[in-house]
């Protein structure tokens, strides 16, 4: 039998570039006269913004430190041990780059494997240990401090998570088994599954001691000294930590059924992740900690073998790596400084579009409108918004005032875009309006001032086509929400120059947007998918298929939400008018639905009532809808629809839309919300042999997003 140090050998050799994180151990005198003390500290040696993570060079230097600590422990040399982390970090979990690379069951076997032999021995000395949570904790790094005997937390935490489920593993050093034990199994589950499914949501310090995982908190500024003090008066028996008892009765049983509620809500049965950690949860019951380590060494096993986590790496690293480095955008040198913004219209986009600059740029943001009334209401929301990051303390009176004076409303364009840098148009998705809205700002415009457009689907050259001055015409198509979705869509149309192009990235990476260059192709990239989709759906509707299947059909892919609640969030006339512009371009493949029309002509808000608080088919448009008499399975509409969809992406790849199928996911994962565990969308059609069947081949390199051969 492998020994801890020949697994984690073996494991190291696989993954020569590893950014290796020490485990320096010193010695202090505690306060008091408490005793000797051994602490660790966890430092890859670069700053906070390379956070520490944890690979098998790391984790077998940690191993080493405990050697040493566990020696002075059972010599009586110390009385207690800590592990802490660099500043502003304590460790954010297992290195994926690592996981990636990984090839054989066996190998990832024995990374949780390692893990555990080596975190367990933090729970095994002769001597309590404690965890102080310093800085940012996920993942492993969560799981080194559930070892221990006792934990603190700063107070200025901002991030602390189990994020495995989101990204399509397990929390497998630990989390699934010992977190239920420690604070319940339903506190457990709202941070493993819930916040995980919740696009990852973080936890700050104050709700770490509120969950329980923390036996006490602590100012950020002096964390460690005062973590150091209490730890003393806990060795001298000063202070007794209680915790409260763990119910292992129907508590338990009604808190796994909870999570897989939440589970089927979210994924719908689509991804194994959160599946097999409620299976670990629920076995735990029984606090046998060892059985729940060899569980999920297996669970952890199994998934780093399997598609939807090489999908989630694949997807997190578009997210975090690519999202910064927009493929084909120009040199960020040519950009022009924006030190005033204006807005033409002042509806509810156009409103959210003026908070937005004017939070994220802070410089003067001025509305236009054709009524005194309208920009009135722009400006007012605006003010509204402010006062309610105001009140929820996100930002100070000074900042509220500050930002409030910034942002005034005018009738005239001239006298209020005369001397603006970035002029951004949000009015109604019509040609003939548009043009006229551009012809008009660039009468009165400064000669350097960027023309963007917030169209969803019309073609930026042909908005700029009757301008002095077309090159600065630039496609800036945001998501709504626009707080909430990172997407926006950047056009080149055809005569945009370099340096507007250069603008309008720069802007989008103060807006803390995720920018991806698009070339003026109608619908661009998110709509033009989503209209194949959806068209498609309503196409076997229309011949027949039931509307409960159809929507049935594609809940094995996990989506946030069904087809027509998408519909019904984004509009029917929306949908319809896109689908309208893309009929004209694409007639072959992008129908007109005459049941949609007649939808929108009865100014319905979408296919659904929800008098039970369930969606159900409103009766007003069961009695609207014309359908033929072919019925599909759920498998067929499922086929159809995936075809219809992965058919559009080559086309769109063939087209030089974007620059590679990459950017077609991030823009899935960005604009519309897909999911992790699909790594946007061209992972999966390529796993399930959609891909090969539509186009003969693959849209990703073997390994990219798969398990390498």
């Amino acid at each position: 039998m492998s020994t801890t140090a020949e697994l984690l050998k073996g494991a190291a050799e696989l993954f020569p570039d590893e950014v290796v994180t020490q485990a320096h151990v010193r010695h202090l005198d505690l306060p008091g006269g408490a005793g000797r003390f051994a602490l660790i500290t966890l430092d890859n040696g670069l700053d906070h913004t390379k956070p520490t993570t944890i690979g098998p060079q790391s984790l077998a230097n940690l191993n080493a430190a405990v050697d040493q600590v566990e020696k002075e422990a059972s010599e009586g040399a110390v009385v207690g041990v800590g592990v802490t982390g660099k500043p502003f970090i304590f460790a954010v979990g297992a290195d994926l780059k690592g996981v990636e690379l990984l090839k054989q069951h066996s190998d990832a076997l024995a990374i949780g494997k390692g893990g555990h032999d080596v975190f367990k021995r933090l729970s095994g000395l002769a001597v309590p240990t404690f965890a102080y949570y310093n800085g940012a904790s996920m993942g492993g790094g969560v799981e080194i401090g559930l070892h221990c005997t006792y934990r603190t937390v700063s107070k200025a935490i901002p991030a602390f998570s189990l994020p495995e489920v989101f990204l399509g593993l397990v929390p497998g050093w630990g989390g699934c088994t010992i977190l239920p034990n420690l604070i319940g199994a339903d506190r457990a589950i709202s941070v493993i599954i819930e916040n995980s499914l919740s696009q990852n949501k973080q936890l700050k310090g104050s709700q770490v001691f509120e969950l329980g995982i923390a036996d006490a908190i602590f100012e950020g500024a002096d964390f460690l000294e005062q973590s150091l003090l209490w730890t003393a008066s806990v060795l001298k028996g000063e202070i007794v930590v209680e915790r409260a008892d763990v119910d292992r009765g129907e508590a338990w049983d009604q808190a796994v059924a909870r999570g897989r509620f939440v589970a089927d809500s979210k994924v719908h049965g689509a991804a194994p992740a959160a599946y097999r950690a409620l299976d670990i949860i629920e076995a735990a019951k029984d606090g046998d900690l060892q059985k729940g380590f060899d569980a999920e060494d297996q669970a952890l096993a199994d998934l780093i073998m399997g598609g939807e986590l090489r999908s989630g790496i694949y997807a997190f690293n578009l997210v975090q790596k690519r999202a910064k480095r927009p493929a084909g955008a120009p040199d960020k040198n040519l950009a022009r400084p924006v030190t005033k913004v204006g807005v033409v219209g002042a509806g509810l986009m156009a409103s959210q579009l003026a908070l937005l600059f004017l939070r994220r740029l802070e410089v003067p943001v001025v509305l236009t409108d054709i009524d005194q009334e309208r920009v009135d209401k722009g400006v007012g929301y605006v003010h509204a918004e402010i006062d309610k990051l105001l009140g929820k303390g996100r930002i100070n009176q000074d900042k509220a005032n500050r930002l409030k004076a910034l942002v005034t409303g005018v009738l005239d364009k001239a006298e209020g875009f005369a001397d603006a840098d970035f002029i951004i148009e949000a009015v109604f998705e019509e040609m003939g309006v548009k043009q006229k809205v551009f012809a008009e700002v660039e009468a009165v415009a400064p000669a350097h001032a960027i023309l963007a457009t917030n169209t969803s689907s019309l073609s930026v050259s042909e908005m700029a086509a009757k301008l002095k001055h077309p090159e600065r015409v630039v496609g800036f198509h945001f998501f709504n929400p626009v707080a909430v979705l990172p997407l926006l869509e950047i056009v080149r149309g055809e005569k945009t120059d370099d340096a507007s192009l250069a603008t309008a990235f720069g802007v989008a990476k103060k807006l803390k947007k995720t920018a991806v260059l698009t070339k003026d192709a109608p619908a661009f990239v998110v709509n033009r998918i989503l209209t194949r989709f959806m068209g498609e759906i309503q196409n076997v509707i229309d011949e027949g298929t039931p509307v409960a299947t159809a929507e049935k059909a594609i809940e094995p892919l996990g989506l946030p939400m069904s087809p027509l609640v998408l519909l019904e969030l984004v509009g029917p006339a929306i949908g319809l008018h896109v689908s309208e512009t893309l009929n004209r371009a694409f007639p072959e493949r992008f129908k007109v639905s005459e049941n949609l029309a007649a939808v929108v002509k009865a100014g319905k808000r979408g296919f659904y009532v929800y008098d039970s608080g369930r969606p159900e088919l409103d009766p007003e448009v069961a009695a609207l809808l014309k359908q033929g008499d072919t019925v599909l399975t759920e498998e067929q509409v499922r086929d159809r629809v995936l075809d219809a969809v992965a058919q559009e992406i080559g086309l769109m790849l063939e087209e030089g839309v974007v620059a590679e199928a990459q950017d077609i996911d991030l823009c899935l994962i960005t604009g519309a919300g897909w999911p992790f565990h699909l790594g946007g969308i061209t992972p999966y059609l390529d796993r399930e042999g959609v891909s090969q069947r539509v186009n003969g081949k693959p849209f990703l390199a073997p390994g990219v997003a798969s398990v390498p051969a």
